[in-house]
């Protein structure tokens, strides 16, 4: 499974990636997560607001 945590790193960002990785390590999710910073790379999905 891939995640992508969409963000430009604000406190509500980091939380999302800490509240994420918490949830797939607790229920042994098999899952390589990443964190997107880029602005550029955020437009690209179409996200209007983050965290996403």
């Amino acid at each position: 499974m891939e995640i992508k945590i969409l963000g430009t790193g604000c406190p509500k960002c980091k939380t999302l990636e800490e509240i994420t990785r918490k949830v797939v390590k607790e229920n042994g999710i098999v899952a390589n997560i990443t964190k997107v910073e880029d602005i550029v790379e955020i437009m690209k999905y179409n996200i209007m607001t983050t965290p996403a």
